[in-house]
């Protein structure tokens, strides 16, 4: 999960609803793990479970016909509520690459930004007409252009806007924070060097953890 994203391409998945916080993306009970490897089973559980139960129509990320798809398309103040960092992971795992919506939990959007999950804002307007048009038409392919600032659906060109610092970090690939550091070692070998006190405790301290 690292590199520039400047272009996400596939079928849109439509979800109805707005406020949709992160204990309905993914459950409290699951913060207690500590991998999110296999998350991504959970998420939208009790609400897909409830579908089933009552014999509805399929929850959208169970509905066969958005199989596959990646670009998930949501109302207004997606991912409200907690901060947990294990919503977007789950939504990540389960093959989302992109989010529009009309607003997001501000939290939310930042936890997405480190794990290099766009979420692009648009107006309600054509945000109801992606979900309706992707509703009608699962085989709709979405590409959102993180460069031009526009979401592109046949001759339709929807622009959304992204926040530039954000925006910059995604076409830059700086998105990543542990890749950045990793990537500014020498600059920060070379700072240490400057500041010895700091360079000898963190010497004291990798010698205590016996690396």
């Amino acid at each position: 999960m690292t590199g520039r994203i400047d272009m996400v391409r596939g079928r849109g998945l439509p979800l109805a609803g707005n406020d949709i916080d992160t204990d309905q993306i993914l459950e409290s009970r699951y913060l207690k793990l500590v991998t999110f490897r296999g998350i991504e089973a959970h998420v939208f559980e009790s609400l897909r479970r409830a579908a089933r139960d009552r014999g509805d129509a399929p929850h959208p990320f169970d509905d066969g016909r958005f199989a596959g798809a990646s670009i998930l398309l949501v109302g207004r103040n997606f991912g409200c509520g907690s901060s947990r960092e294990h919503a977007p992971q789950a939504l990540y795992r389960f093959g989302i690459r992109a989010i529009v919506g009309e607003s997001f939990g501000e939290i939310f959007a930042g936890n997405c930004l480190s794990i290099g999950l766009p979420c692009l804002p648009v107006s309600a307007a054509d945000g109801l007409w992606l979900r309706s048009r992707c509703e009608a038409a699962p085989e709709t392919e979405l590409t959102a252009d993180i460069a031009a600032g526009q979401i592109v659906s046949g001759d339709r060109r929807i622009p959304f806007c992204l926040p530039e610092g954000r925006r910059r970090r995604f076409l830059e690939g700086s998105w990543d924070p542990l890749m950045v550091l990793l990537e500014a070692r020498n600059l920060v070998d070379r700072k240490l060097a400057a500041m010895p006190d700091i360079a000898r405790a963190a010497e004291s301290g990798a010698q205590r953890r016996g690396e």
